[in-house]
């Protein structure tokens, strides 16, 4: 059974940064798409960085050049670096991975980040 849990959201000022971490279990992660998704109150659920397993990375317009998305195959592990946070980054953060040899996706539980003065 796969499983993500994530970790690292917080409350910080704008301007600050955050890394999010998010750990999988029971899949052959080094093989999987993987990527960040977020919902902000009252709006819908976007995608804001992914990485393929040949190491293609996007990025959503609103992220590029503050944030960074990174995995680490031998530990399992994903990462989203936030930098110059702003307050419309406020949202809840979750990690989302992609099996291609079974067709299925799988999501972490969220984690809150808040950007606030």
């Amino acid at each position: 059974q796969v499983r993500l849990v994530e970790s690292g959201g917080g409350l910080v000022q704008p301007g600050g940064s955050l890394r999010l971490s998010c750990a999988a279990s029971g899949t052959i992660f080094r093989i999987n798409t993987v990527g960040w998704y977020r919902r902000a109150p009252g709006k819908q659920r976007e995608l804001v960085a992914s990485s393929t397993s040949s190491g293609n990375i996007n990025y959503a317009d609103s992220v590029k050049g503050r944030f960074t998305i990174s995995r680490d195959n031998a530990k399992n592990t994903m990462y989203l670096q936030m930098n110059s946070l702003k307050p419309e980054d406020t949202a809840v953060y979750y990690c989302n991975l992609f099996a291609p040899t079974i067709q299925a996706v799988y999501w972490g539980q969220g984690t809150q980040v808040t950007v606030s003065s």
